[in-house]
């Protein structure tokens, strides 16, 4: 005959399973979400990249546009003063032919002079200019180029990602349905743990099977009297190694063949 003691362990131990079964269930579904996440490999943070990428080389181009539209109006400019100055150099010079005195013909020679001089100095500015324009329109078809390539490279990235996001969107959302089924079933605190250890592991494993005598997480030997707490489904035991909660390989096989 039953006791009451008996029944209240055969209780605890139908929960205990339970909740294994649930939290491995979960990381069933987990792991396949997890590959299909993989199948995406880095082809979101290579697009990310290149829309970058994109806007910096966009932003390099107006800033060259920008500065090949003030060269060539300062060469504009430069050259409408050294017409003016010309123009002001024949003046003086007809003012030259007409002077009473050495000091007014001094004085309209070195305005004569000065402006000389400021067209020899246009004429250099000029000249720098139109360096600094070869130079310029150069690095903007550099940079042309490579924005065009970088589009082509933009639109064959989200091509792929968006065909490989079309074929695993269903079973994506098919999972999530299935997460938020499991999850229910498990305690908050333990829920919360489960996804502590999940996001601190490189491979998203929270939940182990004790395979060959060790952890199927780090891979490190199980004591036996550990297995046995393990597959007595008493209590939730943890790797001592990883921390990682570990369940025994049978009832990891049943979830697994209950899923499909």
């Amino acid at each position: 005959m039953t006791t009451a003691t008996q029944q209240k362990a055969e209780t605890a131990e139908v929960t205990i399973e339970e909740k294994l079964r649930a939290l491995y269930s979960l990381q069933t579904i987990d792991s396949k979400t997890d590959e299909i996440h993989r199948l995406c490999g880095e082809l979101p943070l290579e697009v990310q990249d290149l829309e970058d990428e994109l806007v910096g080389l966009e932003t390099r181009i107006a800033k060259i546009e920008s500065e090949i539209t003030t060269y060539e109006a300062d060469i504009v400019k430069r050259k409408n003063d050294i017409l003016v100055a010309k123009e002001a150099i024949k003046k003086y010079q007809a003012q030259q032919m007409q002077v009473r005195n050495n000091r007014e013909f001094d004085s309209i020679s070195k305005e004569i002079e000065f402006q000389n001089l400021e067209i020899n100095l246009c004429e250099k500015k000029i000249k720098e200019a139109e360096a600094q324009l070869i130079n310029k329109k150069a690095m903007i078809a550099e940079s042309k180029e490579r924005h065009e390539d970088r589009t082509k490279d933009l639109e064959r990235s989200k091509s792929e990602l968006e065909s490989i996001i079309s074929d695993t969107q269903k079973d994506e959302e098919a999972l999530k349905e299935k997460r938020v089924k499991y999850a229910e079933k498990i305690e908050e605190r333990l829920l919360n743990a489960y996804n502590r250890i999940r996001n601190g592991a490189k491979n998203g494993l929270a939940i182990v099977p004790v395979q060959r005598d060790a952890c199927g997480g780090c891979f490190n030997k199980i004591p036996p009297q550990r297995q046995l707490d393990v597959a007595s489904h008493k209590k939730i035991i943890v790797c001592e190694y990883c921390g990682r909660i570990l369940i025994d390989e049978a009832l990891a096989a049943e979830v697994v063949e209950a899923m499909k």
